[in-house]
């Protein structure tokens, strides 16, 4: 690919496409990915603040805080959907919605 060409405009091959050089545009906020990655990282750190500030009730579970453990894990799986989505985006060419 040419140094100047962005992956937004550059066209498809024509192996690939009957249409020859359509636009490209990455999926964005209706990528799944970044959808779990959003709600995974909102209880995450609901979970994280509730094991900060309010009672762990260590009793139940052995010693451990669990609301916090919990969240910290769902924050790290958060970071990794939402970086998933970054580093390797999801494109659709422009006229998908046209083609039903």
């Amino acid at each position: 690919m040419p140094e100047n060409t962005t992956p937004e405009t550059a066209p498809e091959s024509s192996a690939g496409s009957s249409t020859g050089g359509t636009r490209r545009h990455q999926a964005g906020a209706f990528d799944i990915r970044n959808i779990i990655g959003w709600l995974i990282g909102a209880y995450g750190v609901i979970l994280v603040l509730m094991g900060a500030f309010a009672d762990p009730e260590t009793d139940k579970t052995g010693g451990v805080n669990a609301n916090l453990w919990a969240g910290i894990a769902m924050l790290v799986v958060s970071a990794v959907f939402l970086g998933w989505a970054r580093l390797r985006p999801v494109y659709v060419p422009d006229g998908a919605a046209d083609d039903d």
